[in-house]
């Protein structure tokens, strides 16, 4: 008699423990980018495990999978990407994923997207063989568009996880504030630039951003591809339009050498300053706990300086 009260206590415990872990399960998410990967951070807390797919310190638009990151996205919940236009090698491995159960997000969802012929500073990027196809898939670079990003991303996690769908949605809320506010931080300085054009000395990402704050822009570089090289000519021609303009200040982009940015810097004496898209972060910026918003709020005081902004 004693021996079936034991199993049963056993048994009973076992069952217990085994609900415990399902519930306590989090959920596994992977993501291409950085801005993807911080979102879905934020928006999971403490009930997902989320990994950025890109090493740190990658370029994120010359990035192949390897076997290893196609094992784990068919291992993972959710699987988040921007598009085929930002990455066109995901279309393939979606359509390889055995996993059934797998929910893939693609994160451009909803969003308008900006054609470079519709740019006055980028030719057709088809011409230098670039993946991006003449659209501008840097979509992050709106913080109107990171909202519906993050809409996205909280309504897959809920989807994926029903019983914990409040807390997502709490947290994605408090997200959209926060990007309202640094939005509204954006509007405010830059409304008050004595320059309005961003001079920049890599490829261009911020088209979306200067959109959105009515500022023009200008970049040696056609298109976005980080084998593309600009001319001689091109570069020689922003170098007379920094001396004349007397503009104190050049961008560059991260996680290149900016070689490019450097050379207009020598030869017109302006100052090079970071102005960071922030596909993904250096390994320092990882470990340093880098969210986009900071990396955003830096940008900020980088566009203040060199578009010379009237801040208190």
């Amino acid at each position: 008699m004693c021996l079936i009260f034991k199993v049963l206590a056993v048994s009973i415990a076992l069952a217990s423990f085994a609900g415990f872990s399902q519930e306590s399960k989090k959920l596994e998410i992977i993501a291409t980018i950085f801005p993807s990967y911080d979102f879905a951070r934020i928006i999971g807390g403490d009930k997902a495990n989320v990994s950025l797919i890109l090493p740190p310190g990658v370029e994120s638009h010359s990035f192949e999978p390897s076997p290893r990151d196609i094992v784990r996205i068919n291992k993972a919940d959710i699987f988040i990407f921007t598009g085929k236009h930002m990455e066109p090698w995901a279309e393939g491995i979606i359509k390889g994923v055995k996993n059934e159960k797998l929910l893939v997000l693609d994160a451009s969802k909803g969003i308008k997207l900006i054609n470079e012929h519709e740019e006055d500073h980028h030719d057709d990027a088809d011409d230098h063989g670039h993946h991006h196809s003449g659209v501008d898939p840097h979509i992050w670079l709106d913080f109107g568009n990171c909202q519906i990003m993050v809409d996205s991303i909280a309504s897959a996690l809920a989807a994926k996880d029903p019983s914990n769908k409040d807390y997502y949605l709490k947290n994605a809320e408090s997200l959209k504030r926060s990007l309202a506010d640094l939005d509204a931080s954006f509007k405010k300085s830059l409304a008050t630039a004595k320059r309005r054009e961003i001079i920049y000395g890599g490829h261009f990402a911020f088209a979306y951003l200067a959109k959105r704050y009515g500022l023009e822009h200008e970049s040696p570089y056609d298109g976005f591809s980080p084998n593309a090289e600009p001319s001689p000519k091109a570069i020689a021609q922003l170098i007379k339009k920094m001396r004349e303009s007397g503009n104190k200040h050049i961008y560059y982009e991260e996680l290149i050498d900016p070689k490019v940015a450097r050379t207009i810097a020598a030869e017109s004496g302006a100052k090079m300053e970071l102005l960071h898209g922030a596909h993904n972060v250096s390994s320092d910026e990882m470990k340093s706990g880098a969210s986009f918003l900071g990396i955003m709020r830096e940008n900020l005081k980088k566009l203040e300086k060199g578009l010379e902004c009237q801040t208190e």
